[in-house]
């Protein structure tokens, strides 16, 4: 069976039969699907290896592992490269990967016998060959892979793939002489996977197939959404066979039918058809205010007159927003960021200095969001803060679309919250929704504290005979 999409740079040479007959040798014999996919990423010019790069999207349970092992024993064995990481989301998954090696290794002798050591100490597991080679298998953090330099680098899960951890593990190939790094996973749905953009960047170079450097091979529907997967479809076999090469060795008919029927529909479609709901990678999110229309609102001449609330939000990566909302002079109602920071010491103190300065009618932040770290810090300054539930939350999101859908609302332009409309993610809410920090791709702690400040101004009960200009 062949993958619907493949991109493989062309080799006057490959190391793949060497690599089909060493993992033979250590008892792992891979299937007609698994050894082309070595062939292609084993194709070298001269001595480099064609492809720099190689995606292998298959939905679970196939036995993408499988290659990722027998590309580990050729780092170790065969071409001896100095230093592999294998990168795991999670630390049972890299220690799954660690153990399933290692058995390999130790259940053949002539391998067994080349090993100089093995450590087996939490999060520093790892296997040292005689003469140089070893593999370290890590779980990706902030600051994992940073002072390393590795020549193979392997990426599962790669559906959870932090751009932070990926940024702090690709560069440890840049200087070395002929490295190559691999990524395995299954497609990205983003109301599952938050970090999904740097396989979707991968999978949309492999389907354009114009990258002279990349073999990608992925077992899907060719269909854009897994909404678009019908029930017909979905409990075809012959779907199920065309996406699944593993079936029917290893994944049986009748176990795929029992999770169709039990499996919500669009999870089986991620899951056993590869059907994605993929990120967009050109920075927009499809985001629910289009940015023409949020362009639109901006008035450079709106003035907000009191009372007005604040708001105040955290992003994952701690760079912090203070916003502030209420009615302009002519009765529309306004949002403006009035400050923007990366950390959030200082925040505390600023908060509290334009809450004297402006006696805000409230002072809102989310509480079960990063925001919540910063309250007792707040209140210890002396700001009084009142915390928005989840609820409240979407409540929040749904107010600032209508007002912006209504033509109800005003801005003054601020660049920090126009890159937040434009490119913030979303997030099921129970029959709503809410902004999603991690799954955006910038920072949107501005749009969320100014989401948070609209609804309190919209709750605020005070007449119009408290309103006075500032």
């Amino acid at each position: 069976m062949a993958p619907r999409i493949r991109s493989a740079p062309s080799g006057r040479s490959s190391l793949g039969k060497e690599a089909i007959d060493l993992a033979a040798q250590a008892g792992l014999k891979l299937d007609a699907w698994q050894q082309q996919v070595l062939r292609y990423a084993l194709r070298r010019r001269g001595k480099r290896w064609a492809a720099f790069e190689v995606g292998v999207l298959v939905p679970r349970q196939n036995g993408k592992g499988a290659i990722l092992e027998a590309r580990e024993l050729v780092a170790l064995f065969l071409t001896k490269d100095s230093f592999t990481i294998h990168s795991a989301h999670q630390f049972d998954t890299s220690m799954e990967a660690f153990l399933r090696l290692l058995a390999l290794i130790e259940s053949t002798p002539w391998l067994d016998s080349q090993v100089l050591k093995v450590v087996r100490s939490h999060g520093e597991e790892g296997i040292w060959i005689r003469g140089g080679p070893r593999i370290r298998f890590r779980t990706r953090t902030r600051g994992g892979g940073r002072g390393f330099s590795c020549d193979t680098l392997i990426l599962d899960e790669a559906m959870f793939l932090p751009e932070f951890a990926f940024g702090a593990l690709l560069p440890t190939l840049s200087a070395r002489p002929n490295p190559q790094v691999f990524y395995a996973g299954s497609a990205v749905d983003q109301e599952v996977h938050e970090h999904g953009l740097v396989l979707a960047r991968v999978r949309e170079r492999g389907i354009a197939g114009d990258d002279p450097s990349l073999v990608y091979c992925e077992w899907s529907l060719d269909l854009d959404h897994p909404a678009k997967v019908s029930d017909e479809v979905a409990g075809d076999e012959a779907s199920w066979r065309l996406v699944n090469p593993a079936m029917p060795f290893r994944i049986l008919p009748e176990h795929v039918a029992r999770e169709q029927r039990s499996l919500d529909a669009r999870t089986f479609a991620v899951e056993r058809l590869n059907v994605g709901d993929w990120p967009r990678t050109d920075g927009e999110t499809g985001s629910v205010i289009p940015l023409e229309r949020w362009d639109a609102l901006m008035d450079s001449r709106s003035v907000m007159v009191n009372p007005v609330c604040l708001a105040f939000d955290v992003s994952p990566e701690r760079s912090a927003s203070i916003a502030a909302a209420g009615r302009n002079q002519d009765g529309r109602w306004q949002v403006e960021v009035w400050a923007h920071r990366g950390g959030t010491s200082w925040l505390p103190a600023r908060l509290t200095e334009l809450a004297e300065r402006h006696q805000p009618a409230i002072v809102v932040c989310d509480g079960y969001g990063p925001s919540g770290s910063l309250l007792h810090a707040v209140e210890e300054a002396g700001a009084v803060v009142q915390t928005v539930t989840a609820s409240e939350h979407g409540q929040a999101c749904g107010l600032l679309s209508d007002a912006v859908a209504e033509d109800n609302l005003r801005h003054l332009g601020s660049d920090e919250l126009r890159r937040a409309v434009k490119s913030a993610a979303t997030r099921p809410l129970g029959d709503a929704w809410a902004w999603s920090r991690k799954a955006s791709n910038v920072d949107i702690s501005p749009l969320v504290a100014g989401t948070l400040a609209l609804w309190a101004a919209m709750q605020n009960t005070r007449t119009a005979s408290d309103i006075r200009i500032w």
